[in-house]
């Protein structure tokens, strides 16, 4: 699983070994990664590693495969969950966040770590994958942005001049539905060989976000709340298991219904 030592990813986590998987856990601190396999071994007792692994460098890629591979034998499933989230703040004084001021270098990173990592990992776990006799099962991490648009009226200062207000930053978006591609492109790819392919779109995650920006998200859900960080556990167990086996190519919001408004 990529960027396992986030905010999802750690639940991610807990979910798999909770159900006697094996997490293998990929992400850019080996202190992290080493912290978090260690905790999930003591408390499910499963067998659990992490790697320092940076998921836009294809040769690192590979050299992890391969130690995955002496370590277990085989890769059931992979996760693809790292993603950049660029913030709605400014940059080098400027108020970045906005289209016609967003840099080149922010939105070449958040497409390398957000779509091109889910790419590269599924070239190579993916590709062991479509190597078992059973097959197994690739989940990416989507986002209801990657269905609708930002809201951003959520973000809108009505003190401040249009070109001084901060938006929701385009590269999210871009990935998030670009994700969902990916996934409908692999869901056909290894189909042949039993390797199925399904995305999860979330919602928001409370995370201790400002009250205002609260009341006003929250108006926008019909379950008038957002997500705690532990409500997606069920629907990935549920699609990395057998208890999905008929599950292909699916885009699932998971959304508090959102994206039903």
């Amino acid at each position: 699983m990529t960027g396992a030592t986030g905010l999802l990813g750690i639940k991610h986590a807990e979910a798999i070994a909770e159900y006697g998987g094996n997490p293998i856990l990929l992400d850019l601190s080996q202190e992290a990664v080493n912290d978090l396999s260690q905790r999930l071994n003591k408390n499910y007792g499963v067998i659990s590693k992490g790697y320092k692994v940076d998921i836009t460098d294809e040769k690192m890629l590979q050299d992890n495969v391969h130690k995955v591979l002496r370590s277990y034998g085989k890769i059931d499933g992979l996760v693809n969950n790292a993603a950049n989230n660029p913030q709605v703040n400014e940059y080098d004084g400027v108020n970045f966040s906005r289209l016609e001021n967003f840099p080149i270098d922010i939105w070449n990173k958040d497409l390398a770590v957000g779509l091109t990592g889910a790419f590269l990992c599924a070239k190579y776990y993916g590709y062991e994958i479509s190597r078992n006799p059973n097959g197994g099962s690739i989940v990416n991490i989507s986002s209801d942005l990657g269905i609708i648009a930002p809201d951003q009226r959520l973000y809108s200062d009505s003190s401040l001049k249009e070109e001084e207000k901060k938006v929701k930053p385009v590269s999210y978006s871009v990935v998030k539905t670009g994700i969902i591609g990916l996934t409908k492109y692999l869901s056909t790819y290894w189909a042949h060989r039993n390797v199925r392919c399904n995305a999860i779109c979330p919602g928001g995650v409370y995370n201790d976000q400002p009250k205002e920006f609260l009341d006003k998200v929250h108006k926008r859900i019909p379950l008038n709340r957002l997500a705690n960080p532990y409500e997606y556990q069920g629907t990935l167990i549920w699609m990395l298991s057998n208890s999905s086996s008929y599950l292909n190519g699916a885009v699932i919001s998971v959304d508090g219904g959102r994206t039903a408004w």
